[in-house]
């Protein structure tokens, strides 16, 4: 794992040379497969705080992904004016079981925030998020635009951009969308969560949407994804609103894939559901698998309560 002085100290160096500096060439590969774990988990079951915490165990424990001292954000989506019910948000008890992973594992600290697209003090209360995480005692921060720093991304499309520092200057990053439509994407599950660690015009990737996602996967390299599967939008993506648009699955898939993670969560809208172009291309950049054998899946049953 790379610490934060590691960090500072070869981000400095590299804007001194000139040089793009992603997240991903500065420490090892975040994905990492563990000898006795599986490429990812997918848990079932009336409990969004159960199979989250089952989903996590099953690809090697928290403590696979944290170590003591940690310092750790984690990104879910807060980005709209809804309540959980809508779907348009990741599941509060989704975040709030991480965050208390992450603790029990003595992170020095945990904090979520997510630069929302609709008023972030609404989104943060009707989610149920910030509410959720404070009482898991995670830190909430709303996203300050004016805190954002112009960073080189190094990508294929976004060579720079302003970003959040408490997303680079963290030891640990998670990953914790809502699988979900989306009206230009056709979904979104996972790499395009990383838009809201950036600021600035962020209509201005939709113009190359697919290739700008992977780019923000490449520079972020989150060291585990946790998709959320409780609730899913099937219509009028991202923001929602009617929920006759939302179908409940009860499910919460985990992996230190990214790339694996997304690839099983199109699964989760049907057997007709199109795989975002963002998913083959990121794994044609290296920064995970599509495909996997089934031995590789771990399927968990969590029974009520």
């Amino acid at each position: 794992m790379m610490n934060r002085r590691r960090f500072m100290r070869l981000t400095l160096g590299a804007a001194a040379a000139g040089l793009a500096t992603p997240l991903a060439r500065m420490g090892e590969t975040a994905w990492a497969e563990a000898p006795s774990s599986p490429l990812l988990a997918v848990a079932h079951g009336p409990s969004p705080a159960a199979i989250t915490r089952a989903a996590i165990d099953a690809v090697g424990g928290i403590a696979r992904f944290v170590s003591r001292g940690a310092r750790v954000v984690v990104k879910p989506n807060i980005g709209w004016d809804r309540t959980p019910e809508q779907a348009a948000n990741t599941n509060p008890e989704v975040v709030a079981t991480v965050v208390r992973m992450c603790l029990e594992a003595e992170a020095k600290s945990v904090l979520v925030l997510d630069n929302t697209c609709n008023d972030a003090r609404r989104c943060y209360l009707r989610s149920g998020i910030a509410e959720a995480v404070r009482a898991a005692g995670g830190t909430v921060e709303f996203f300050e635009e004016d805190r954002a720093k112009k960073m080189a991304l190094g990508g294929e499309v976004l060579k720079e951009w302003a970003v959040h520092p408490s997303f680079v200057e963290a030891d640990v990053r998670i990953n914790v969308p809502i699988a979900k439509h989306h009206g230009l994407a056709n979904l979104t599950l996972g790499m395009k969560n990383w838009m809201g660690a950036i600021a600035g015009n962020r209509n201005r990737l939709h113009q190359n949407l697919d290739a700008s996602v992977v780019d923000l996967g490449a520079f972020f390299r989150p060291s585990l994804t946790v998709i959320d599967g409780v609730r899913i939008l099937t219509r009028g993506g991202p923001q929602g609103g009617s929920l006759d648009d939302v179908r409940r699955l009860d499910t919460v898939i985990a992996s230190a894939d990214p790339v694996a993670a997304e690839a099983r969560a199109v699964r989760l809208h049907g057997p007709g559901a199109i795989q975002p172009a963002c998913i083959s291309m990121a794994e044609s950049r290296g920064l995970g698998r599509s495909r996997w054998d089934q031995a590789e899946e771990r399927q968990i049953e969590v029974p009520g309560s």
